[in-house]
């Protein structure tokens, strides 16, 4: 039984959205079109300071709180930019129980020790989440880049303190908030569904210079939702950039399709 909730808290975790007591409160305005110009210049300094790269491979360890109960797994993350973001999941003596792989087209979860099999188009995931999220958001969330589909609105507002800057805003009924390093990358990220209680809220932490990339080395990500309460701890132990990568997903007849 822990293995199927393994499984479905990780997608969950790359799919879902979640409820958080914290929420996202607008800066109060200042002059208009001060505020506007001002507002794109910074926007436009996080965007290029998101992390460019045409593929990511990673290793993490991964500590998962579902429930209260607490589980240790392995999970291996790859991702080959704006086409595809492939996980697999391994427990103990690195048995592997799942593997996903998302598309902009497509969802596909292959449960190993229980025998089952989803494929869906990419929409699958409004089951669990806004249709304002898309691939490219996932693919940020990730990576902790600020989601350019995200800021581009006209409703966000930046404010800034010696150490910091927060970036807030409403997008295809969603809000966010951004927490921002000096170094121009995010260090929280917040974002839930608009009079909804579906939320997400990510950590991240101990960022490190990898081949070029500052890149979080901890990543957490909370969940809490009418019908699932879960927190997931990643520690990266590996982590590569640029390489080549495959990213294997065959399906035998002894797997049972699930609708």
């Amino acid at each position: 039984m822990w293995s199927r909730l393994i499984v479905i808290a990780i997608t969950v975790l790359l799919l879902g959205s979640c409820k958080t007591k914290q929420k996202v409160v607008l800066p109060a305005h200042k002059d208009p079109v001060e505020t506007n110009e001002v507002h794109a210049a910074t926007i436009k300094t996080f965007e290029l300071s998101n992390l460019d790269f045409h593929s990511f491979s990673g290793r993490a360890k991964t500590k998962i709180e579902m429930n209260k109960q607490v589980h240790d797994v392995t999970v291996n993350l790859r991702i080959q930019r704006d086409k595809a973001i492939w996980l697999s999941v391994t427990a103990a003596l690195g048995i592997e129980i799942a593997r996903v792989l998302i598309t902009p087209d497509s969802v596909k979860i292959l449960n190993k020790l229980q025998g089952e099999y989803i494929a869906k188009p990419f929409h699958y995931i409004y089951h669990y989440t806004n249709q304002g999220v898309t691939f490219s958001t996932l693919q940020d969330l990730l990576l902790a880049n600020v989601s350019s589909n995200l800021l581009r609105t006209n409703n966000v507002q930046v404010a800034s303190s010696s150490d910091e800057f927060i970036v807030v805003g409403i997008k295809d009924e969603l809000s966010y908030q951004y927490r921002i390093n000096k170094e121009n990358r995010p260090f929280n990220f917040l974002l839930q569904e608009v009079g909804g209680d579906e939320n997400l809220e990510a950590f991240y932490g101990d960022f490190a210079k990898t081949n070029g990339y500052n890149f979080p080395q901890n990543m957490a990500l909370n969940i809490i939702g009418e019908q699932v309460s879960l927190k997931a701890q990643l520690s990266y132990n590996r982590v590569t950039f640029n390489e080549n990568i495959e990213l294997p997903f065959s399906v035998s007849n002894r797997y049972k399709v699930i609708d």
